[in-house]
């Protein structure tokens, strides 16, 4: 699913509501997490999961094609940990 087909599904739901203001709510939040984790914060949705930063420290890689030695530059990547109720759901029987 896309952001877009967020918004529709919403839409649909919640009929009293216009796109627009849906679509700018949808924003706001995900604003709001990629906020968050740019700052270092963990980000805990109950039920749904968690995001969080990890750091990944500066190495020695190889160039795949020549074989020679490349330095890798220390990095922060995105990291997210499904909870409960949501890996529950995927593995209904």
């Amino acid at each position: 699913m896309i952001k877009s087909e967020l918004v529709e599904k919403l839409a649909e739901e919640n009929p009293h509501l216009f796109q627009r203001d849906i679509e700018n709510i949808v924003n706001a939040i995900l604003d709001e997490i990629g906020d968050a984790m740019a700052r270092g914060d963990r980000v805990e949705l109950r039920g749904f999961g968690a995001f969080s930063v990890k750091n990944r420290p500066a190495r020695i890689g190889r160039n795949p094609r020549t074989g020679e030695q490349v330095d890798v530059s220390e990095k922060y990547v995105p990291q997210f940990k499904a909870g409960k109720e949501i890996r529950e759901r995927l593995n209904r029987d």
